[in-house]
């Protein structure tokens, strides 16, 4: 079984947090027979945590997880913190191929994505 896990930084904000699950909900529709489960985890100020993320994965019958952070760049969380925690679940869980995907700001499409967004735009400032 093969999971994914997006891990966003998360937010004292609620529903913040939830746009993330949101998020992850609607990856789930379209990953189909790429991934058998998508689900989230944050990195501080929301759960699950990034190992409890990975273990629910691996309690649920994973024997992939691919850790997807959901960042626009490369700062201290993707290149040190994310891959520090998904190394010591790797540690404890040597069977399972546990591997941290390229962030989301890496990906090929997210220049197409921010004009996309960009001209979908109203101009309209929304608090």
């Amino acid at each position: 079984m093969k999971a994914l896990l997006i891990v966003a930084h998360g937010s004292r904000r609620a529903a913040s947090n939830d746009e993330v699950r949101d998020l992850a909900a609607r990856v789930g529709d379209l990953a189909g027979g790429c991934f058998d489960r998508v689900q989230t985890a944050f990195l501080e100020l929301a759960e699950p945590s990034i190992p409890d993320g990975i273990q629910a994965c691996i309690d649920a019958g994973a024997d992939e997880v691919v850790v997807m952070p959901y960042f626009l760049s490369a700062g201290r969380h993707v290149s040190e913190d994310i891959p520090a925690e998904v190394a010591r679940k790797q540690q404890e869980h040597r069977r399972v191929r546990i591997r941290v995907a390229d962030y989301v700001g890496a990906q090929p499409g997210i220049a197409d994505l921010l004009v996309v967004g960009a001209l979908a735009g109203d101009g309209e400032v929304k608090a």
